[in-house]
């Protein structure tokens, strides 16, 4: 690259910040609430900081050194094969739109702030709204409308302003008092009689991991930096703003309020939150920010599940018709069928009690198995090349990712299992149309889908049991 063109450090650590932040940090401060006191969610944003810089690293480092690959999800199929490749963009895929049903819960709790007929996002005229919003997106992107950069801008700022207003004005109504009060201890009405301090530790998780969900788009314009040099040194500091903007946005209102009544308060929580701090302009100020920013992430994520399986049909993972594209330039397959199953799911949370947190943790899970990949390949890439440096930051990628979805709950990832039934036959349907293997599943190939299969069926039964709350 021309080291007189492309972004400057200062203008790539913007673009990392600003591609990152969606509407979870609006949610974040009653989510972790519910479950951990100030102490523990701070402990636990020192961790989930550290292993997603190790994650942000790898995906830089990958990037560099092996550009050919399109798509996050490529690392996989290029470190362990086609059926790891699958694996990892149906995840992909999987978390792109699931990521969208959480947009939605939000979207309609932003909505119920105005009009009450909304409130609390998953009621019947909810669900309606939503299903309209989505399907709505569907064809105008269909129709191959982009999002412009001059959206790009406006979304940004939509997005930033409310968010640092709250962080200044929060600063100021901040009563040290308040935040060392139960400072380790949870109060919380929702944990029965308390929880020691890494039951607390555990619960901030998911929520944490789901943040910075979309990170590794971030990590990807690194690739439009002057230097590689740079591109290095500006995602380190990318993911330290993104972490002091998060930790701030999520643990200041500890200061504000006690823990209980930040849990029990309604999502989003920074738009209520901002009003009991400022008065009514202040929920209508953060609200319409936030319906404006999910609009546009929404449509970009409209955008994402079908271009990942675009380019998995690409590399043959999938059949052909999930890449053919209209003469408008869109996959309208892959648009078609990620619309209906967002729409299916919509219909899912009317008997969710958690919908939002139940979408954010479907989301988070998925795109774990992606990441995991990304760690072991940075592992098994550096080893090869006898880089011990990068080896030891994909280490820690992996075994962070690994260890976090453990911690945070392996239910979640058992679900996302009965995500991949249909991919697996879209797979064998593609390996029979290209021939690839005799047109066959390989033998491992059948043992990794054995697997996928038992663990969809044991997580259904769970469901139907009620072992496992969704």
């Amino acid at each position: 690259m021309d080291e007189n063109k492309g972004l400057s450090m200062g203008a790539l650590t913007a673009a990392v910040v600003t591609s990152s932040i969606g509407s979870g940090v609006f949610t974040l401060t009653s989510s972790l609430a519910g479950g951990a006191a100030a102490g523990p969610v701070l402990l636990a944003w020192l961790v989930v900081g550290f292993g997603i810089l190790m994650l942000a690293l790898s995906l830089n480092n990958l990037l560099q050194k092996n550009p050919e690959a399109e798509g996050v999800q490529a690392y996989a199929q290029a470190g362990f094969g086609n059926f790891a490749g699958f694996v990892s963009g149906w995840g992909y895929w999987l978390s792109a739109w699931l990521g969208n049903v959480a947009f939605a819960t939000v979207l309609m709790s932003s909505l119920g702030y105005f009009f009450p007929l909304f409130k609390g996002g998953q009621n019947v005229p909810s669900v309606i709204l939503a299903s309209v919003v989505s399907w709505g997106l569907t064809y105008i992107v269909n129709r191959g409308v982009e999002s412009a950069a001059a959206m790009n801008t406006i979304i940004t700022i939509c997005k930033l302003i409310p968010l640092f207003t709250f962080i200044v004005v929060g600063i100021f109504v901040f009563k040290g008092g308040m935040f060392t009060a139960h400072f380790w201890s949870n109060v919380s009405s929702g944990v029965a009689g308390g929880a020691n301090i890494w039951t607390q530790f555990k619960s901030c998780l998911m929520i944490m991991m789901w943040v910075f969900v979309g990170v590794e788009g971030a990590s990807m314009l690194s690739s439009r930096a002057k230097s590689k040099s740079e591109a290095g040194r500006a995602t380190i500091i990318g993911i330290i703003c993104l972490l002091i903007i998060y930790v701030l946005a999520s643990v200041l209102p500890y200061g504000y309020l006690s823990q209980d009544a930040l849990a029990k308060i309604n999502q989003p929580a920074m738009l209520y939150i901002f009003q009991d701090m400022v008065g009514t302009w202040g929920g209508a100020f953060i609200g319409v920010g936030l319906i404006i920013a999910i609009l546009g992430s929404w449509l970009s994520w409209t955008m994402l599940p079908a271009d990942t399986t675009m380019l998995m049909a690409e590399e043959k993972l999938l059949p052909a018709y999930f890449g053919k594209k209209n003469k408008n330039g869109a996959p309208t397959f892959s648009l078609v069928l990620t619309a209906a199953l967002i729409q299916i799911f919509l219909l899912v949370l009317l008997f969710s009690e958690e919908a939002y947190n139940f979408a954010l943790s479907l989301c988070t899970a998925a795109i774990v198995v992606c990441y995991i990949f990304v760690g072991a390949y940075q592992v098994k890439f550096s080893y090869q090349n006898k880089d011990m440096k990068q080896f030891w930051i994909g280490f820690f990628a992996l075994l962070f990712q690994v260890v976090a979805i453990t911690l945070a709950g392996l239910h979640f990832l058992m679900l996302v299992c009965i995500g991949y039934l249909p991919g697996i036959y879209f797979y064998y349907r593609a390996k029979k149309d290209y021939s690839l293997d005799g047109g066959k599943l390989t033998k491992m190939e059948i043992l990794y889908s054995i697997a996928i299969v038992a663990f969809a069926i044991i997580s259904i039964v769970m469901v139907a049991m009620g072992a496992i709350q969704i």
